[in-house]
């Protein structure tokens, strides 16, 4: 077990997430876009409140996830790397009478990630102030502090001007978690990133992630395919995570099986030290997806039990 492993379990760890992507959106119209673009209650957000929330194609399929953070007079999108260009365009092609202006600030803003029980005492200590609801930010002088997780354990970013990340960084005082460390506990946690368990191949209702939905507002684009799935209770698999008395870690794309007939299809998997045993996020048909199912993978039970 690596310190940033057994800091990020039991205590806390810091995580360098200034390559996550950070577009500004401002002008009049700015809610309304993003409130018509995303599956979750935009208008709705006062300063200091943020959300979750997926892009979706005409299709219902997902094209991407974002943390959503309102200021005084302007959003804040927060994304996986990778996404940063897909989502600017996707916002520019749909911009056009709107009074909203797109402004892709991940180079000028830097952000620390704070994660593990401990987080919230790490923060105080630091004279930090403490946000208390999930998405929601605070000030802290030049900074801004909200509560955002990448590992499932509970945590914070710190954003904040390039200059001051290392002066933060030295103050934190507790280890750096690696890649490796973050991707073993956040699918140890059950907790998807898109790119790998959440891909442009799944519905919403398959990720069971439906903090990132609001089902009662108004039209916005892939909502059609969303209620139609709701109403029908259409759902054919859902993500879960399983976990399984071995410590041979499957490849994404192997299937398990109930009673010899395939039954879901792995999407991540790594071996946890701390519970000795691999754990997986899978895709499982909806029939076999409770809690306490059995499946075999190649002759090695697992059982099946929610994301944390």
């Amino acid at each position: 077990m690596t310190p940033g492993y057994l800091a990020l379990r039991q205590h806390a760890a810091w995580m360098d997430v200034s390559a996550r992507g950070r577009i500004r959106v401002t002008g009049e119209d700015r809610a309304r876009l993003l409130h018509a673009m995303t599956t979750n209650q935009i208008q709705a957000l006062k300063p200091g409140e943020g959300c979750y929330a997926f892009f979706l194609n005409a299709q219902g399929r997902i094209l991407a996830d974002v943390n959503v953070l309102c200021f005084e007079d302007h959003f804040l999108l927060d994304c996986e790397p990778e996404l940063r260009p897909k989502i600017y365009e996707h916002l520019d092609r749909y911009i056009i009478a709107d009074d909203a202006t797109l402004e892709d600030q991940t180079e000028q803003i830097a952000a620390i990630a704070v994660e593990g029980p401990e987080a919230e005492s790490v923060l105080r200590r630091l004279g930090a102030p403490v946000p208390q609801e999930a998405g929601s930010q605070v000030t802290w002088n030049s900074r801004t502090v909200a509560r955002l997780s990448i590992t499932g354990s509970g945590g914070f970013f710190i954003l904040l001007p390039v200059a001051e990340k290392q002066a933060v960084v030295d103050a934190l005082n507790i280890p750096e978690a690696s890649p490796e460390d973050i991707r073993q506990v956040r699918i140890e946690n059950g907790h998807p990133r898109y790119g790998e368990e959440i891909t442009e191949r799944y519905l919403v209702q398959e990720t069971a992630q439906l903090q990132a939905v609001n089902f009662t507002k108004g039209c916005y684009i892939g909502q059609e395919i969303v209620e139609r799935v709701r109403s029908r209770g259409q759902v054919h698999r859902l993500l879960r995570r399983l976990e399984m008395d071995t410590a041979t870690v499957p490849p994404a794309g192997l299937k398990l099986q109930v009673d010899g007939a395939d039954a879901a299809e792995i999407a991540s998997a790594v071996f946890s030290p701390a519970l000795n045993k691999t754990i997986a996020l899978a895709y499982v048909r909806a029939a076999h997806a409770e809690p306490g199912t059995h499946l075999t993978l190649s002759g090695t039970p697992s059982t099946v039990s929610l994301p944390a």
